[in-house]
């Protein structure tokens, strides 16, 4: 990589032992040029963002953190203009191996020995422990919480705001255990209802009876038990979101209750003799396909029209393989959280495995089978031997064929995705999420042959 030319105006000097000092601070720190082109990069950044320093130097800084904030709303730049220092502001960015990390960044101006500016500083601090123990404790889960650099999902993830500030309903279909009820809470809390209330029922889980109760409430003396008013869940989800989970469940008789409720906006509790206004946005989710069911006569079809705005389709876990890793590492460092360990990660041998299972209960089983790791594991990495015994036995009970190595499944991975962008190495590089130099030593270590 050519440098930039500027870089030796700031590049920090190993003899004045400064390298050595930035080494040994634990935070990320890095500074930038006029253009923005990165001059130097410590050993806490490379180990925060992934990135290793030899790539980071010369490379715009949005390139390298994939920062929320680079387009539109840049620290480094509002620093550089108003020359006032930014102290602590938390941010997400993207590392090396697609996930989202929450970070404290603060900025300030570099300035030469004359006084003259010559870039900006910023230092940041991976505040990951801290964030995941407040949405345990809070369990407020957000947009950041989806982890995936499948490319499907990441069309999702471009659309998801516009489809939350949109304020229509939104259906989302998926295999149980895909994340649905999540997807469903990223919506709301990236629209203009965040500050109200996300309430959630499981439509498939209850009789009419309680069903209509629930969604309705009910008044007192409405029946035998019914000592006082009840809200509804359409009452506590007013001007929120309400998601009905498993829609695809309730019986002929609901649907229809249902679909007026959704068409007039008004509802009326057990035992009332007055309709209610509502203002509540709803989001459905099944995990069977509502349209198969329209045309068997299971699902009204004046109701699947009217839920199904827009509808958001989950990939199961087999069909988003490369997100196995991301996903254990997420739950790894959740469970540490939970439960006080500092477990390291999964052991090459123990990562093979887990890529070679096919996940019939998705993502759910997949955090399973890591909390289980985590009972068995007492520190280090998890092991094999600390994974059930059904990821290596198929029906029948024979064994499972040995598994690929890591390096045979980057191989085919890097190449499935080269042969589904044309073999661009560009275009590649930026569905992967990894810089094209990166994609270019990656193609050359593992001796992937790329036509001409």
């Amino acid at each position: 990589m050519k440098k930039h030319p500027s870089r030796n105006k700031l590049a920090v000097d190993p003899v004045n032992g400064q390298d050595v000092i930035l080494d040994s601070i634990a935070d990320g720190v890095f500074t930038v040029d006029s253009d923005w082109r990165i001059t130097s990069f410590n050993r806490a950044a490379e180990k925060i963002t992934g990135v290793p320093r030899d790539e980071a130097i010369g490379q715009q800084c949005k390139d390298v953190l994939k920062a929320n904030i680079c387009e539109k709303d840049c620290c480094l730049r509002k620093t550089m203009k108003s020359g006032t220092p930014i102290i602590n502001r938390t941010v997400y960015i993207i590392d090396s191996r697609g996930r989202r990390r929450p970070v404290s960044i603060s900025t300030a101006l570099l300035k030469g020995t004359a006084g003259a500016v010559l870039g900006a500083v910023e230092t940041f601090r991976d505040i990951s422990v801290e964030e995941d123990l407040r949405k345990t404790i809070e369990g407020k889960y957000a947009f950041e919480d989806i982890v995936s650099k499948n490319h499907r999902m990441l069309q999702l993830f471009d659309i998801l705001a516009d489809v939350a500030d949109s304020g229509s309903t939104v259906l989302i279909e998926g295999e149980s255990g895909t994340g649905k009820e999540l997807f469903a809470r990223a919506v709301h809390n990236l629209s203009p209802r965040k500050k109200q209330a996300f309430v959630a029922v499981n439509c498939g889980a209850l009789p009419d009876t309680l069903l209509e109760s629930e969604l309705f409430g009910y008044k007192a003396g409405a029946f035998t038990d019914a000592k006082r008013d009840k809200a509804g869940r359409f009452r506590l989800a007013e001007k929120g979101t309400l998601f009905l989970d498993e829609i695809g469940d309730i019986t002929p008789a609901m649907q229809v209750r249902l679909l007026r409720v959704l068409q007039e906006k008004t509802y009326e509790p057990l035992g009332s003799t007055e309709s209610v206004r509502h203002d509540v946005r709803i989001i459905a989710a099944t995990n069977k396909n509502l349209e198969e069911r329209v045309r068997q006569g299971l699902f009204r079809e004046d109701l699947f029209y009217r839920i199904n705005v827009f509808k958001i389709t989950l990939p199961p876990l087999r069909e988003r393989m490369e997100d196995v890793p991301l996903l254990a590492d997420h739950f790894i460092r959740r469970f540490n959280v939970l439960q006080q360990k500092e477990i390291e990660g999964l052991s090459e041998e123990a990562l093979a495995c887990l890529m070679a299972y096919d996940y019939p209960g998705n993502i759910r089983e997949l955090g399973n089978i890591i909390e289980r790791a985590f009972i068995l594991c007492k520190a280090g990495r998890i092991e094999k031997i600390h994974l059930p015994e059904s990821l290596f036995k198929m029906g029948g009970g024979d064994p499972r064929p040995e598994p690929l190595s890591l390096r045979e499944m980057e191989a085919i991975h890097l190449t499935n995705a080269l042969r589904a962008n044309d073999w661009n190495r560009l275009r590649t590089a930026r569905q992967l999420g990894i810089h094209k130099t990166t994609l270019y030593r990656k193609i050359k270590a593992l001796r992937i042959v790329t036509p001409e």
